[in-house]
């Protein structure tokens, strides 16, 4: 690769950190779920004030900036040319799930044992602020960017990409680019990501309501309704955790991504299979009871479905609503080369035997880059004369990245090999040591790649 001079960039780099976590701290602060709020923008104030203040900051930082008037993405931009490299992360975050599951505030950034913990720290508020703060230490030594180098900032990751679907629309696209919202060395095939709902009229009494995103595996849910003693005594004969919760019952499960849906234990699965267990019946409870349980591979549905490249399909019960309707709604995870129609038509095959109608919410196809392309040579050139590990593959993974966005990305970082990911979980945290170290990463990656 081009010669860098590392002891500059060393102390630029080392400059910068304490502006990395200021700002760092000042986004975790910014409680950006999606929210329906009265106020114009398309996904509620809070992400509408993470974008701006991001936005804002790169301004500081000597980047040209642009924000959608609509409230759907921004961008910052520096360098010349025709070619464009793009990084792309997302300021939106998902819920942070029941408070009393967390050590600390999850909107309240807290530093210890080396870590920094709070809501977005390593998905995905950390990572892009550790490129966006490379380049600053590139742009702090003097180099200058023969291509242009634009950060695009995303507000609708977490559910159904409209911030990147109207970007693509409205905006120039970069010829190629990365992604700091995964794992090192490099996410080289993604699967596809298929969210649904499956509905019907309850013709019931019961009345349920859990769950906060589909792609994130429920750690509980509250029963209050009829038989909550016969329900408990389900809970303790199945060995299902539980506790009393006001005037109801208190499903206790564990929360993961829904990329790893075998990590989490999924709490409305445990509500359904108690309830049916004795005898509390609907078509939603059912069709989990039956066709899914524990299982989250959703084996009995869709068999044996993976490939050597990505693995085993994912299947995830994110929310679940019963009232006058019933909706269960669900993150499936398919290998990147299983059809997807297929999986579409097993689902429906069962969920008619169920009076359960099927309905499409978002669809990201998979990618697949080879590993002789260019810019997963590039990467991994950067990774490993940077870390000396030789030994790490790019690996395949179940989480969708805006790599999926732009022609020629890949997901770049920012958790190492061996360390967790603990995206989406109470207590989620970044690596103080890790993430200075994805910095200086990103800022050779972003040398190399503008170059």
């Amino acid at each position: 690769m081009n010669v860098l001079n590392e002891e500059n960039l060393f102390a630029q780099l080392k400059q910068e950190e304490p502006n990395l976590l200021d700002s760092l701290k000042k986004l975790v602060r910014i409680p950006s779920v999606l929210t329906e709020d009265k106020t114009p923008y398309p996904f509620g104030a809070p992400i509408q004030e993470a974008l701006e203040t991001t936005v804002r900051l790169c301004e500081e930082l000597g980047f040209r900036v642009y924000i959608d008037p609509d409230g759907y993405y921004g961008y910052a931009e520096i360098g010349e040319g025709n070619e464009m490299v793009g990084v792309l992360g997302h300021l939106d975050v998902v819920p942070p799930g029941s408070l009393e599951n967390w050590e600390t505030h999850p909107f309240e950034p807290v530093m210890k044992t080396g870590k920094m913990y709070g809501r977005g720290t390593q998905d995905d508020k950390g990572p892009t602020l550790a490129a966006l703060f490379a380049a600053k230490a590139l742009m702090n030594m003097g180099v200058t960017f023969p291509k242009r180098l634009r950060f695009i900032f995303g507000t609708d990751e977490e559910t159904l990409w409209r911030c990147m679907n109207k970007y693509t629309q409205q905006e120039e696209m970069p010829s190629y680019g990365f992604v700091p919202d995964s794992s090192f060395p490099l996410t080289y095939a993604e699967k596809g990501l298929l969210q649904l709902q499956l509905e019907a009229d309850n013709e019931t009494a019961l009345s349920i309501e859990g769950g906060s995103a589909f792609n994130a595996v429920p750690d509980s849910i509250v029963y209050q309704g009829e038989d909550q003693e016969l329900l408990v005594d389900a809970l303790q004969e199945l060995s299902f955790p539980f506790e009393e919760a006001e005037n109801g019952v208190k499903i206790l499960g564990k929360s993961a991504h829904a990329q790893v849906t075998e990590q989490g234990i999924n709490a409305i699965s445990l509500l359904a299979i108690a309830l049916h267990h004795i005898g509390k019946s609907t078509k939603s409870i059912d069709f989990i009871a039956n066709e899914i349980g524990e299982d989250p591979y959703a084996t009995s549905i869709f068999g044996n479905c993976e490939d050597e490249v990505s693995g085993k399909l994912k299947c995830n019960i994110g929310m679940i609503d019963i009232g006058q309707r019933e909706t269960i709604s669900i993150d499936i995870r398919i290998p990147v080369t299983v059809d997807k129609e297929e999986v579409v038509q097993s689902l429906i095959n069962v969920a008619d035997n169920y009076s359960l109608h099927y309905k499409e919410v978002d669809w990201l196809k998979s990618i697949y880059i080879p590993k002789d392309h260019f810019i997963v040579k590039n990467l991994m050139e950067v990774y490993q004369e940077e870390t000396g590990d030789t030994v790490s593959e790019p690996i395949s993974a179940g989480g969708a990245t805006y790599a999926r966005a732009i022609e020629n990305a890949v997901a770049f970082g920012a958790v190492f090999p061996n360390r967790p990911k603990v995206e989406h979980r109470p207590n989620e945290y970044i690596d103080l040591t890790d993430l200075f170290s994805a910095m200086k990463i990103y800022a050779k990656a972003i040398y190399q790649l503008t170059r």
